[in-house]
């Protein structure tokens, strides 16, 4: 049996309407992973333990599977960078470091970031998929820009994070308690912007 085979989610007994559509954007994002995105709908079907006409009443075709996937996963991205804020914070940086943390501060959340980085990457050669990513991405960058940081720090710190959560998809490991440091750092960062003043 094929790994992405033996990670099937239970039948449907027992499963409301919103369990089933959770265990579909699962089986989906577990299947495209493995297979592609050119997988099938009968294959993310069979990974739910539904019927292919189970999955066509909760998604009317793939198109529409794929869509709710990537917004799925652009979500909790958002709900992490959400569940990062520091709500004795009221220094200007606030979001920024709540985004630095949702990337770099949980060796756990790592893994579900860069997987949730490529399995968009694999969905945004979709057009559609692309077009919802540049607005969310847009719409990310347009708060942080409203962050109160000078935007040469600002750009500095979200490059760094962007660049290291994204360091394991070249085969780079064992580097968590360099992620930690840099995390510190480049919170410290945004909390002394006059420091950099000049220096970059």
């Amino acid at each position: 049996m094929r790994s992405w085979e033996a990670e099937r989610v239970g039948r449907t007994v027992g499963r409301s309407a919103q369990d089933t559509r959770r265990a579909l954007l699962d089986a989906a994002a577990a299947v495209v992973r493995a297979k592609g995105i050119h997988a099938s709908l009968d294959d993310i079907a069979q990974h739910a333990g539904v019927s292919k006409g189970g999955l066509l009443y909760h998604f009317a075709s793939k198109d529409e599977l794929v869509l709710a996937l990537a917004e799925d996963h652009l979500r909790a991205f958002r709900d992490s960078v959400r569940a990062h804020l520091d709500a004795d914070d009221d220094q200007p940086g606030r979001m920024t470091r709540a985004y630095i943390r949702a990337l770099l501060s949980n060796p756990a959340d790592e893994v579900s970031v860069r997987d949730a980085i490529m399995l968009i990457g694999q969905l945004m050669t979709i057009p559609a998929v692309a077009e919802l990513a540049r607005a969310d991405s847009a719409d990310l960058y347009a708060q942080l820009d409203a962050d109160g940081l000078p935007e040469h720090l600002l750009m500095l710190v979200i490059t760094s994070a962007d660049g290291v959560s994204t360091a394991p998809l070249w085969g780079v490991a064992g580097l968590e308690d360099r992620y930690r440091d840099l995390e510190r750092r480049l919170v410290e960062l945004t909390l002394r912007p006059d420091l950099w003043d000049g220096l970059i």
